[in-house]
């Protein structure tokens, strides 16, 4: 099979109910409304991560856009997949960057040059898969590997909420209402509302800490002034890559975390659908490795394949690629938006907490769910060894350095989960 293969019509084939095939399409209509399901969906997540490094969100929304029609248009439209900003990037970001939390990264260009590395090394991987296939990669990443290092994501990523974005014990309280909304939203609700539960929950929350700081001065005051003041189109901030070799050694072992994301994301989805999409796995890799050297080359964070957009048609039974197209335009368009952007800025920072604990633990149940849909034997010691030390290695941040070179707790779990299941699969 060539890389391009346009012989057969993606997503041409017009369906109206049952479960809805990634070749196939409802009307576009309905399409229309599905794809701005799974900019909400991906919305969250895609604008939390480059806060939470200190990247420009506008320009994470445009960049995950020009990354899903990258990723479109290189697996031919058969890959039902919507790229966010990763999550996976941000403690060696910080780490790399000595970034202090708060405001605009004063080092962006440094992690940039990392994050270009990154997409070039898990370009390279996609390339080897496309030429050899996946047995090798499906070897050294079995379901008990792949779990465990999407579950230690949200895991490792669990303190940065939790320490620091509650600044007091109101904001502590606030996230607590927050992630009780989403809760509320994802339990007592059906249909539209119940999709998009985390949107619907911020939003409720968010009137809640208006109802308490404006109208009763327990905290610091909802403000849309910036909003008001922000032009309705304009550019984002680019920002041009540094290549420091330190930075770059330490963000693009990376790759190995994407290509684990990205290899549970199609087994999922091949899972759900019943077809086997195995055969565009290597496209798959590159057109995410692709994504993020242009994303990492403007000023945007490493994008990955979102398990919150699967969430989406596991409920909704909708596997279309045609949406994610049209869900990329719809990013493009909002990307060019300040005043979309200062919305995003004026968030309380508790209720982005409170999301972030809701989002970040369903990256970890994501992991969970990988091991239970692939029935993982957790009574074979193997299994339940490299499964029990990479948790702990990723949630409790364990970090080995070698010279000036850190390895944080999500790479020592990516290669400790990987090295592990190879030294212990010898037996038999």
């Amino acid at each position: 099979m060539g890389m391009f293969d346009w012989n057969e019509k993606s997503a041409d084939v017009l369906a109206q109910g049952g479960v809805i095939a990634p070749d196939e399409r409802l009307p576009w209509p309905q399409t229309a409304v599905m794809g701005m399901q799974h900019v909400i969906a991906m919305f969250g997540a895609t604008v939390l991560a480059p806060i939470l490094m200190g990247f420009d969100p506008n320009l994470a929304i445009l960049m995950s856009g020009i990354g899903t029609l990258i990723f479109f248009f290189l697996t031919g439209g058969k890959v039902p997949s919507y790229l966010g900003s990763s999550f996976a990037f941000i403690g060696v970001v910080i780490g790399a960057t000595a970034y202090a939390g708060k405001g605009a990264n004063a080092n962006i260009g440094v992690a940039l040059g990392g994050i270009i590395a990154c997409g070039a090394v898990y370009t390279a991987i996609g390339a080897l898969v496309h030429a050899i296939g996946t047995k090798w990669i499906e070897k050294m990443m079995p379901p008990v590997v792949t779990g465990a290092v999407v579950a230690v994501i949200g895991l490792n990523l669990a303190s940065v909420p939790v320490k620091n974005m509650a600044a007091s014990n109101f904001d502590s309280w606030m996230q607590a209402v927050t992630f009780v909304c989403v809760g509320l939203v994802a339990v007592f609700t059906s249909g539209l509302v119940q999709r998009v539960l985390i949107l619907v929950g911020l939003i409720a929350a968010t009137l809640i800490y208006a109802i308490l700081t404006n109208g009763l001065g327990l905290g610091k005051p909802f403000d849309l002034s910036g909003v008001a003041a922000a032009a309705w189109f304009g550019t984002p901030n680019f920002a041009s890559p540094v290549f420091d070799p330190k930075a770059m050694l330490m963000i693009a072992p990376v790759a190995i975390i994407l290509v684990a994301e990205n290899l549970g994301h199609i087994k999922a989805v091949t899972a759900m659908t019943g077809k086997n999409l195995d055969q565009y796995m290597g496209r798959a890799f590159m057109g995410d490795g692709i994504a993020t050297m242009v994303s990492g080359s403007a000023g945007g964070t490493g994008v990955t394949t979102y398990a919150e957009n699967i969430g989406v048609m596991a409920a909704t039974k909708v596997y279309s690629t045609a949406m994610f197209l049209v869900a990329a335009l719809i990013a493009l368009v909002l990307g060019f938006s300040p005043k979309f952007g200062a919305l995003i800025q004026a968030i309380p920072l508790p209720v982005m907490g409170g999301v972030s604990i809701v989002v970040f633990g369903l990256i970890a149940i994501a992991g969970a769910r990988i091991w239970v849909e692939n029935k993982v034997d957790f009574a074979d010691n193997k299994n339940l060894i490299v499964a029990a030390v990479t948790l702990v290695l990723g949630t409790g941040d364990f970090t080995l350095k070698f010279g000036d070179f850190a390895l944080g707790g999500i790479g020592t779990a990516t290669f400790g989960a990987i090295l592990l299941y190879a030294l212990l699969n010898r037996k038999g």
